[in-house]
């Protein structure tokens, strides 16, 4: 008897079952009990109520207010509930479901065919996710650090250069992070909370004076002589080095983002990834051009003062590329 009854379990699971529901006497175990309920009505009720929920399942990724442990449940639970048991359709409604996030989907795509197994499925994405977090994005706050010194871009609000365009200065300051060192990163002519490429026009506003890292132009009127006048556009120069000044409030604003030790590399800008900044000067000494000196953004060893204070220089130049033009992003907090 006990063999049969599984020590009064079958009378117990007997006894949940709703009175509608008509069962034939003979039933001895438990496989059987299972067996009759499968081909009521009300299961495939219940089957078909959560196949719908699996075609209409949509995947909120965490930073959108979703819960990537309760989406692994109800995935797991819509499996059990329809009885989808098969590894590749599995897939197909794991994939389905992140229609409406390409990333998520591509990558997942990407490695569909070496998941062999559910554990090996959640494993995977939840590997993507993990990537994913790393990703920069429009509106990010990141950090800048110079490779060779491994001190961070910096600039303080209410700190003017005392020459060139006395605005607010840019430097390399302390090797710790500080939070002078904070800038929002955006895309130029994107869309708030896009992935950022490499290729992508940027630009940085500092986080806590909301200024823009840059460059300044100006026109200089230069008198040849007493009839004759010419207006002539430059650029500021550093305060020690003689190279193109880069201040927090510039009118040229635009950087451009390529890797440093991967030429020719398209994909998503990481948290750590090393780069080289560049800007394209819109004047030339005649005026406004679509040709403009391309010129790299560069910390060294120069120094400047302002009053008792040092500052290590930071500027823009088109001299050859050097270890001196490296920098390493670093997402502090992802939009």
């Amino acid at each position: 008897m006990m063999k049969y009854n599984y020590g009064g379990f079958l009378n117990t699971a007997k006894s949940l079952i709703n009175p509608i529901i008509k069962l034939p006497t003979e039933i001895n175990d438990l496989e059987k009990l299972r067996d009759i309920l499968k081909k009521d009505i009300t299961f495939t009720l219940f089957k078909n109520v959560n196949k719908r929920k699996f075609q209409s399942l949509k995947y909120i990724p965490e930073r959108d207010g979703g819960d990537n442990l309760k989406f692994f449940t109800c995935f797991h639970n819509l499996c059990y509930n329809t009885e989808t048991n098969d590894i590749e359709e599995q897939k197909e409604y794991f994939l389905k479901a992140l229609n409406d996030h390409p990333y998520f989907f591509t990558e997942f795509y990407k490695g569909m065919n070496n998941i062999k197994s559910m554990d090996e499925l959640i494993k995977a994405f939840d590997e993507i996710v993990m990537d994913e977090s790393n990703i920069i994005i429009d509106g990010s706050i990141v950090a800048l650090k110079h490779v060779a010194t491994g001190k961070y871009l910096t600039s303080i609000d209410n700190l003017h250069y005392t020459t060139g365009s006395e605005g607010p200065i840019v430097y390399t300051g302390n090797s710790r992070f500080d939070p002078n060192a904070c800038w929002y990163i955006f895309v130029n002519n994107g869309k708030y909370n896009d992935y950022i490429y490499t290729k992508s026009d940027i630009s940085f506003q500092h986080k806590i004076s909301g200024n823009s890292l840059g460059i300044c132009n100006y026109s200089q009127q230069v008198r040849y002589s007493r009839h004759l006048s010419r207006t002539q556009y430059k650029y500021h120069k550093s305060p020690s080095s003689n190279h193109t000044e880069v201040n927090c409030d510039g009118n040229e604003r635009e950087w451009k983002i390529d890797y440093s030790r991967l030429e020719n590399y398209e994909g998503y800008l990481k948290s750590n990834d090393i780069i080289n900044l560049s800007i394209k000067k819109s004047f030339d000494i005649n005026g406004h051009t679509q040709d403009g000196q391309v010129e790299f953004l560069r910390s060294h060893d120069v120094q400047f003062t302002i009053g008792n204070d040092t500052f290590q220089e930071v500027v823009c130049h088109n001299e050859r590329l050097a270890e001196n033009d490296e920098w390493c992003i670093e997402l502090i907090r992802q939009a």
